[in-house]
């Protein structure tokens, strides 16, 4: 029998169950897009990360250790590719007489490198100038020294006699930063930056010059050996951190103390496992809910026949049928939806992910990709079961027809309007809101000091208590609208139903129960498309701020500190592309005991090569305060840190210590505090002050330039970039905007999010689309009986179009107002609680236009093609209808037994 009711099912409820059945398809595509999508990131996050390490462990050997007996050991770890060992020294000052000049500098470092170092370690030096091999000076050190290759340089040490050396090339140091780092010292006592000058000199000859030093002092030479590792690591970043500091700790025991690890790799892992989190967090707010969304598209859809399976059931209990076979019927429908749209949906993000990614398994692996396969498809069965079994079984206690059609007519209103639970949502939903900003919306903690960190899904709270206040206050109002606005529907429908319009308004206040709950779902998708859509605007729009404050511009010229390079070096960076060139003055200046960096500007100027933010600033706009600075030349503004730190109020005298030009000596400089800025091109994150250019330079005696800011109209950043490296050889750093975007910021970079965002509407306008087109059509099939017989009474075609064109007028009116305003509340509270995915914060969001309309006009088009497709049969006799859906001998529209 079961197979019986299937075949029927099949045959004569086709457009009913392919509608169920392609809203599980959404659910299911979309949580297995997303969970594909997840994975692949965080697999992505953990290769990038390894990736841009240069040396993954700085293993330094400890004062007394056995030095041959720790090298072997190392060695020997399983986890261990190559280990080369690296001495280091502190050299006095350097000395290099170029073009009947000497230059000398302060004190640097000297590194002495193995043969095979640049091989094995190929990101950690990077030639700039001359040859690999030999004495290699760093690009700042060669810049101090005004030193080229086949210069001759001195190298002063301590206790020992001055070495002359040949220099055989100039590099660059990627990450100076870790390579100099104090081994073994937590972050906060790390130096704030590398050393100004570095020599880089072979092993042997490192040796023979430090010799004396060993004899006197062994511990005024660290020998360090630089590992590469080669162990796997799990694909998720919290993992791979794990097994990295575990690998490491496991190392320092092995050696018995004998080496300190500085793990390079462990805190770059660090960094990324934040970031998987906050993918975690994104996948959460974004993915489930579109998925709960189609889930309730499914039950509408499965719901919108809920009055017929309720008769036909009832009818089959009259004939004999017990409850036990009434229930299997139902469960084989629900498995024959489910599986069927399970399937289609995973078909579907198989198409997704091919066309947004070039894989259909998102670039996870097969075992991945199967795991989400068979959870997107375990939840398609059981949103199946949700939809179609479960009320089969509540209306199963329906023993006749007439108790079934009685509680058809049954339309009170629901209890939680009379408690006002909608109202209480919201009103819980600010207080969490307002609670979590206390905590600054902190959605991933890495409390300091402590290893593990986790996710505060108490942020979830707020969102998801507006998403349910939201819906059900809609409800409500559409609910009220219709009950007790007759009148306005009827002078509302008049134009489009003549007068048909008394019944029109009748017949939706009557209906108001499935109106309404088809308004609900139409205003959540639109709120999803909304949310979505903003949040991901926003998330592309500070990308692209994190980019240009940290590059400062277009293209920015670096000059190396000691040059004298001043403001009119500017005129020989107008290369092709170029529009305008802004010089920015950087200085170092001590605020009491502190020092900070100091940027001197140009006021009229400087909005001209970089795009400056009201958010940059307080105390005042961008405009305000650049025009004090202009206006006051001692002006200076400050970071909110320092404000606080040193209880200053505005027009307060900020005296600076800064380095005279002349004498390199520090000199007092007055300055009045007159505004905050928190965020600046080029300028660290933490503490910084911004000056008057021309200020500066006259109380310092200098005019140096310590970069050049490039506008170039925001095209052609990479072309102006090598044109200008070509020209200027090694002398400066140049970058470009277009290099810096996929270095900065969080690894969350690292991944397609293009693609993702582009999944993500895609579902968001066909939720949108469906949830109003199919729930509307299907809502007006099961009244065909209903217009046949308005259209025997003496209504015209055009009268019962008006109808239902009124109708679903009334619910497009409610889906877009209640799902325009929650959407955007939506957006504002997920921007808002999640500030820590955004670097920096956005002053405000960004709105999608483009897309909103799109989505807008998909969906009045799904409900204009319902509702014009409706009347179409609508004329025919009842009799003729009741025929078109099964034939004479089929009550309800049954299979024949």
């Amino acid at each position: 029998m079961i197979g019986t009711w299937v075949r029927g099912l099949l045959r004569h409820r086709t457009g009913r169950l392919a509608a169920t059945a392609a809203g599980i398809a959404l659910a299911v595509a979309l949580v297995a897009a997303l969970g594909s999508f997840l994975t692949a990131s965080k697999s992505t996050m953990t290769a990038r990360a390894v990736r841009s390490v240069a040396v993954d462990w700085q293993a330094e050997i400890q004062p007394g250790a056995d030095t041959g007996a720790v090298v072997a050991a190392v060695r020997a770890d399983p986890g261990v590719r190559a280990g080369e060992t690296v001495g280091m020294v502190r050299s006095t000052g350097l000395q290099a007489t170029t073009a009947g000049s000497t230059q000398n500098t302060g004190p640097g470092v000297v590194l002495g490198l193995p043969a095979g170092y640049r091989h094995t370690f190929p990101g950690a030096v990077r030639l700039l100038a001359g040859t690999g091999t030999g004495v290699l000076l760093a690009q700042q050190t060669a810049a101090n020294l005004h030193a080229a290759p086949g210069d001759t340089v001195t190298v002063h040490l301590p206790g020992t006699a001055p070495a002359a050396v040949n220099v055989a090339g100039i590099v660059d140091l990627p990450q100076a930063d870790s390579l100099f780092q104090k081994v073994g010292a937590p972050p906060q006592s790390q130096p704030s930056a590398p050393p100004d000058n570095v020599v880089l000199v072979p092993q042997d000859l490192f040796t023979r010059l430090t010799a004396p030093m060993a004899a006197t002092d062994p511990t005024a030479v660290t020998t360090q050996i630089h590992i590469a590792r080669d162990a796997p690591l799990p694909a998720d970043p919290a993992a791979a951190y794990t097994a990295v500091t575990a690998a490491a700790r496991n190392l320092e025991a092995r050696t018995s103390g004998g080496v300190v690890v500085g793990d390079n790799l462990g805190a770059t892992l660090d960094a990324a496992r934040q970031d998987a989190l906050y993918a975690q967090v994104l996948f959460l707010f974004l993915g489930v809910p579109g998925s709960v969304l189609a889930a309730l598209l499914t039950a509408a859809v499965a719901g919108a026949g809920a009055d017929r399976r309720r008769q036909e059931q009832a009818l089959m209990r009259t004939r004999g049928l017990p409850p036990r076979r009434v229930a299997a019927l139902a469960a084989a429908e629900a498995a024959v939806v489910g599986v069927t749209g399970g399937l289609l949906g995973i078909g579907i993000a198989a198409l997704a992910g091919l066309s947004a990614f070039g894989t259909a398994s998102f670039g996870v692996s097969a075992a991945s990709a199967l795991a989400w396969s068979f959870v997107s498809l375990s939840l398609g069965v059981a949103v199946a079961g949700a939809s179609v079994l479960l009320p089969a079984l509540r209306d199963v206690r329906s023993t006749t027809v007439t108790q079934a059609r009685r509680e058809v007519r049954r339309a009170r209103s629901p209890r939680w309007m009379r408690y006002g639970l909608d109202f209480a949502l919201l009103a819980l939903c600010l207080l969490v809101f307002k609670a979590a900003g206390s905590n600054q919306y902190a959605l991933v903690l890495a409390p300091e000091g402590v290893p593990s960190i986790s996710v505060s899904y108490w942020a979830f709270l707020g969102p998801a208590l507006l998403w349910l206040g939201g819906a059900l206050l809609l409800w409500r109002l559409t609910h009220l609208a219709l009950a007790h606005g007759r009148t306005a529907l009827s002078h509302l429908a008049r134009p489009l139903t003549g007068t048909l319009a008394t019944t029109t308004a009748a017949s939706m206040s009557r209906r108001r129960r499935p109106l309404a709950h088809a308004a609900v779902l139409l205003g959540l998708a639109l709120a999803f498309a909304v949310s979505t859509s903003v949040f991901n605007a926003t998330y592309r729009q500070q990308a692209e701020v994190d980019a240009r404050l940290t590059n400062g511009a277009d293209v920015t010229v670096t000059q190396p500190p000691g040059t004298s390079t001043g403001p009119g070096a500017a005129s020989a960076l107008h290369v092709a592309g170029v529009r305008h060139v802004e010089p920015l003055v950087h200085r170092f200046a001590y605020v009491g005991a502190d020092l900070q960096d100091l940027y001197g500007v140009h006021p009229s100027t400087i909005a001209s090569a970089t795009s400056l933010q009201d958010a940059y600033f307080a105390g005042g706009t961008a405009h305000a305060l650049l025009h004090r600075l202009a206006t006051r030349p001692d002006a200076l503004l400050v970071s909110e840190e320092t404000v606080k730190d040193f209880r200053l109020n505005p027009g307060d005298t900020i005296n600076l210590r800064l380095r005279d030009s002349s004498t390199q000596a520090l000199r007092t400089v007055p300055f009045h505090y007159a505004g905050i800025v928190k965020e600046f091109p080029t300028a660290p994150k933490d503490s910084f002050l911004v000056a008057n250019a021309a200020y500066v330079a006259r109380e310092t005696g200098s005019d140096a330039v310590g970069a050049f800011l490039l506008d170039t109209g925001g095209t052609h950043q990479h072309g102006v970039a090598d044109a200008l490296r070509h020209k200027l050889g090694t002398s400066a750093t140049v970058t470009d905007i277009t290099q810096t975007r996929s270095t900065v910021g969080s690894s969350l970079t690292a991944v397609d999010l293009a693609g993702l965002t582009r999944i993500e509407l895609g579902f968001a306008v066909l939720l949108a689309a469906a949830s109003g087109g199919i729930v509307l059509a299907l809502g007006l099939a099961e009244r065909r009986r209903t217009f046949a017989i308005t259209a025997v009474l003496g209504a015209t075609r055009r009268q019962l179009r008006g109808l239902v064109l009124s109708e679903a007028a009334a619910l497009s009116t409610a889906g877009f107002a209640g799902g325009a305003v929650v959407g955007w509340a939506l957006s504002l509270m997920l921007v808002k609680v999640l500030t820590g995915v955004f670097d920096p914060p956005p002053a405000s969001a960004a709105v999608p236009w483009g897309y909103l309309a799109v989505t807008a006009a998909a969906t009045a088009a799904a409900l204009t093609a319902a509702a014009r497709h409706a009347p179409r049969r609508s004329a025919r006799p009842p009799v003729e209808a009741r025929r078109d859906r099964g034939g004479a001998g089929q009550r309800g529209g049954l299979p024949r037994r």
